[in-house]
This record gives C-alpha cells, sequence and structure tokens, in this order.
C-alpha cells in the first residue's frame, strides 16, 4: 500500500477488497489506484457509463473516458489533478481528431 509503514501486514485478496473501498498501491509498473469512490462521493456505480473497456498487459479493464476523468479531476480540485488536466485535454484533442481504426 502506499503511504503505509514498512512491513505493514496486508493482503489483497478478494476478502480485503470487499471490505474497503479505496487502495493506492505501489507496483512494479508503478503507481496504481483502484477507487470505489472518487472526488464529491461519486461511487464506481455511477461512473460505469463513462467508462470504456481496455486491453491492459491482455486484461480487459474498465477505464474511465477522457471526458469524465477530466470532470473527476477538476471535482477533486487539488494541484497535482487540476495539473493533470492540461494534458488529459490536450489527450481528449487528439483522440477525437485521430480515432482509433482512422486513416
Amino acid at each position: 500500500m502506499r503511504g503505509a509503514p514498512a512491513g505493514l501486514p496486508f493482503r489483497f485478496d478478494a476478502d480485503t477488497i470487499s471490505k474497503g473501498l479505496n487502495f493506492t498501491l505501489d507496483t512494479d509498473l508503478g503507481p496504481l489506484d483502484f477507487l470505489g469512490e472518487v472526488a464529491s462521493g461519486i461511487r464506481f456505480e455511477q461512473l460505469l457509463p463513462d467508462a470504456i473497456q481496455l486491453k491492459v498487459f491482455g486484461v480487459s479493464c474498465l477505464c474511465l473516458g477522457l471526458k469524465r476523468l477530466i470532470q473527476i479531476k477538476l471535482l477533486a480540485g487539488r494541484r497535482k489533478d487540476l495539473e493533470a488536466v492540461a494534458e488529459l485535454e490536450v489527450l481528449l484533442e487528439e483522440s477525437e481528431q485521430h480515432p482509433p481504426n482512422s486513416e
């Protein structure tokens, strides 16, 4: 767990996930956040209509679409979120100009 004291016992399994809400982890590939709730108390279920399915390292994952991610980061209002918005807006603009499978 990111930010937890070294040596703190932690098992990331179905039981732990069912009893928790948000998990921020450090992995061999970098930081990874599993969020059951985001800014302003918006819950996972409310975000499903804005989710897109992606394959990440061969595994199917639901990820928040860029438009909704930008909205969530603006709602959070933290400096690090607001700093990310400009980059996300560029990615969104590029994705709209060059959708997948376009030549």
